[in-house]
C-alpha cells in the first residue's frame, strides 16, 4: 500500500491530467533520483495588469498586499546570486531550463510560456513529431522558398501548448467559463488548469495545492529533491504581493535550491516586470499558500513518467 503524502492528511491518491493515478510514494521514489476572476465587460484597462502585474478585485486580500515581513529576495545578477548557484547541490533543473528558456511577450501567458519551457526541456532533441508553430513567418512570405520546403522547426511555444483538452486560447484571454455555477472571465491558468495543459501532452503531473494543512518541511524537501534530480521539473503558482513584489498571481519554473540560505531560484518568465530571484523557502511557501479563484495556489511536479 502506498504511503500518504506528508503535505496533507490521508486522502485518495491524486489523478494526474493524463488520467493515471500518481500516489505520493511513487513520485517520492522518482524524486530520489494563474487564475483570475472578473465579470464580463469589466474594463479592458485591467488587461495589462495580469500575470504578475497586479491582482484582480476578486482575489483575496492576501494576494493583493505585501507580507508585513516579506521574504528577502536576491536578484539573479548579484554576486550573492552567483555564490548561491555555485554552491548549490540542487540545480540539475537549472541547465536544461536555461537552454530552453523563453519569456512572456504579453501580460497573460505566464502559464503557456512556463509549459512550453518545460515541454521543450523534456522533449526537444529527444522526440520526433513535435508541433510546429507557423506564426513566425506569414504564408505570403514563403513565396521564394523551394516548392515543398518547410522552414519551421518542431518545438513547443506558448501558441501551441493549449489543446482540445485544455482551456482555449480565448478562455485564457478572458472568454467566460463556468465557475461555481456562474459564467465568468478567468484570465490565465489556475494551478489545476496548468496541470491539465501539461497532462494533455502526455506528461506525468503531480499537483500540490498549498493549503493551511500543507507541511512546509515536506514541501521544501519534495521540491529540493526534484531540483537535485534530472528529468523532472517544478512549476510554481504564487502571489507576487506576498513576496513584496508588485502584482498578482504568477507562474514560473524553479531552477535551483541553495541549502545554506534555504532559498529557491525562481526563473521568472516575465523579465519585463521582475528579474530571476532567489527567495527564502518560507516566503515562497507563503506566496503559494494564497487563494486563487476556487482554491489555493501551489506547485506542480512534472516529468515524462514511466
Amino acid at each position: 500500500m502506498a504511503r500518504q503524502s506528508p503535505l496533507h492528511p490521508p486522502t485518495a491518491p491524486e489523478r494526474n491530467t493524463a488520467g493515471r493515478f500518481t500516489p505520493f510514494a511513487r513520485r517520492a521514489r522518482q524524486s530520489n533520483r494563474a487564475g483570475r476572476t472578473m465579470k464580463p465587460g469589466a474594463s479592458l484597462l485591467i488587461l495589462p495588469l495580469l500575470c504578475g502585474l497586479a491582482a484582480f478585485p476578486a482575489e483575496s486580500r492576501a494576494t493583493q498586499t505585501a507580507d508585513p515581513d516579506p521574504a528577502v529576495l536576491v536578484e539573479w545578477a548579484s554576486g550573492e546570486s552567483a555564490e548561491r548557484l555555485s554552491r548549490s547541490s540542487h540545480k540539475a533543473d537549472f541547465f536544461p531550463l536555461s537552454n530552453h528558456f523563453i519569456s512572456q511577450d504579453n501580460a497573460i501567458f505566464c502559464g503557456p510560456v512556463s509549459s512550453a519551457i518545460v515541454l521543450n526541456a523534456l522533449r526537444l532533441g529527444r522526440k520526433d513529431g513535435l508541433p510546429q508553430d507557423r506564426q513566425s513567418i506569414a504564408q505570403d512570405e514563403l513565396v521564394y522558398l523551394p516548392e515543398g520546403a518547410n522552414p519551421f522547426y518542431g518545438k513547443y511555444t506558448p501558441n501551441n501548448v493549449l489543446t482540445e483538452r485544455t482551456k482555449t486560447r480565448l478562455e485564457v484571454l478572458g472568454k467566460p467559463i463556468l465557475i461555481d455555477g456562474d459564467h465568468r472571465s478567468d484570465f490565465g491558468l489556475q494551478l489545476r488548469q496548468l496541470a491539465q495543459v501539461l497532462g494533455s501532452h502526455g506528461l506525468e503531473v503531480v499537483t500540490r495545492v498549498v493549503d493551511e494543512n500543507a507541511d512546509p518541511a515536506a514541501i521544501r524537501s519534495e521540491i529540493a529533491a526534484n531540483l537535485a534530480a534530472g528529468g523532472d521539473f517544478v512549476l510554481v503558482n504564487y502571489a507576487r504581493g506576498s513576496l513584496g513584489q508588485e502584482g498578482g498571481g504568477h507562474i514560473s519554473p524553479l531552477g535551483a535550491y541553495d541549502e545554506s540560505s534555504d532559498s529557491f531560484l525562481i526563473m521568472d518568465v516575465n523579465p519585463n516586470r521582475a528579474p530571476w530571484v532567489w527567495v527564502e523557502a518560507r516566503g515562497l511557501i507563503a506566496a503559494m499558500r494564497t487563494f486563487d479563484t476556487v482554491e489555493n495556489r501551489g506547485y506542480l511536479l512534472v516529468s515524462e513518467g514511466d
